[in-house]
């Protein structure tokens, strides 16, 4: 390990995380032609999503586990070698139903292969500046509304979306194997992390059983799952909607990449704030803003209009992502990270998968999306009220690096 840069680390987890969670949430631009092309219904093909986060939060506590034990290289390896398989399958499906297994299924066991592993294996290289590099990996996966997004539409038009996701299952095969060589397993330290307890004292090393009996894990995970339900169905059905409103399919697409690259700000923004001012008021306000914004998705229909907002939800919702990990942590030291992580991803993949079947249903209900936004602006404001109840982190002494 002598002479490694960590920050490789860093840039691995953050080109990975990009590809891979691009590749899923690519959906989103597929959901338009994919429906007029199939005659499948949005709530159909939407429920494939809905599968992908349902397994995500399965998959993910074992594929964490796995990467406790084996190192994050060989997970994120089968992961990166079974969503190329699972994008090249549905792009042949036949039937909305084959669709849903495969994208679905596949592509959901696939991504979850990512998150836990990368974020638990960078927080461990990291002991200085941790927010930040956590919040740099993450704004790799904010990146891919700005590439991958944009790739899917453009294949579409010149082409079809079966070409499409044919190329992009190919596509990860090509960029995410050589990435894998890049990630190494963190150095072990000299000490335990200082946890502390409900009753304030401070407790060393804690078990997978003892973060999961622990009031922090239950706050942590239930704020994670408001979260994500509640910013899920806007993002996902963001492009649809714009449409909707008489937006051209292209500039519907620049919406989601403005989002992106606002995330990309706000990981950075939140990230570097969170070292300075602690982590739970960060997360606090983000998740506030976040709330609010949603609401005033549903009383926009320009596109300038669109871009603005699209610029303060993405800074929020991309900012309090990376934050989660850096709690769980904080919380809960290195030693069993990735199953506390896949843990916690259980539970926000649950709210994830809440919005994108929902959202389908309400607009083919009602031939509209007002109750998407309204309805997820108040979960959002349930996460902010479930975050204030974090119990303070108590200083602990710095670790050796």
């Amino acid at each position: 390990m002598t002479g490694f840069n960590r920050w490789l680390v860093v840039f691995a987890g953050a080109l990975m995380g990009c590809v891979a969670i691009g590749a899923m949430f690519s959906l989103a631009v597929f959901l338009d032609p994919m429906s007029t092309d199939t005659g499948w219904s949005r709530a159909g093909i939407s429920s494939a999503m809905t599968l992908n986060f349902l397994i995500m939060g399965v998959a993910g506590i074992g594929w964490g586990a796995a990467s406790d034990r084996f190192g994050p290289r060989v997970v994120v390896l089968i992961g990166s070698l079974l969503l190329g398989l699972a994008l090249v399958l549905a792009s042949r499906a036949t039937s909305l139903l084959a669709f849903q297994l495969t994208f679905g299924i596949l592509v959901g066991l696939a991504a979850s292969a990512f998150f836990a592993p990368v974020i638990a294996a960078v927080t461990g290289w990291f002991d200085t500046n941790r927010s930040l590099a956590v919040s740099l990996v993450s704004a790799g996966m904010g990146m891919a509304p700005m590439t991958i997004s944009p790739f899917a539409r453009w294949l579409i038009t010149a082409y079809d979306w079966r070409v499409a996701m044919l190329a992009i299952g190919i596509g990860t095969w090509v960029v995410l194997l050589p990435a894998t060589m890049l990630l190494r397993t963190p150095p072990r330290t000299t000490a335990p992390a200082a946890i502390p307890a409900a009753d304030g004292s401070a407790v060393g090393g804690m078990t997978m059983q003892g973060a999961l009996r622990s009031p922090q894990f239950w706050i942590l995970g239930l704020t994670f799952f408001a979260c994500c339900a509640a910013h899920s169905g806007p993002i996902f059905h963001m492009v649809s909607y714009a449409i909707v409103c008489g937006v051209s399919p292209m500039a519907a697409v620049s919406i989601y990449s403005v989002e992106g690259l606002a995330g990309l700000g706000g990981r950075i923004l939140l990230g570097v704030g969170a070292d300075r001012l602690g982590v739970k008021p960060v997360l606090v306000a983000g998740l506030l803003v976040q709330a609010l914004v949603i609401a005033a998705y549903s009383l926009v229909g320009q596109l300038e209009q669109f871009y603005l907002l699209a610029l303060i939800f993405g800074a929020a919702y991309g900012g309090v992502m990376p934050l989660y990990a850096v709690l769980a942590h904080d919380y809960f030291g290195q030693k069993n990270l990735g199953a506390v992580l896949g843990a916690a991803t259980l539970l926000s993949s649950l709210g994830m998968a809440l919005g994108p079947w929902i959202g389908g249903w309400i607009f083919d209900t009602y031939q509209n999306y007002a109750w998407l936004f309204i309805g997820s602006s108040i979960v959002g404001l349930g996460a902010v009220a479930i975050a204030l109840t974090f119990p303070p982190l108590r200083q602990r002494q710095a670790q050796p690096a």
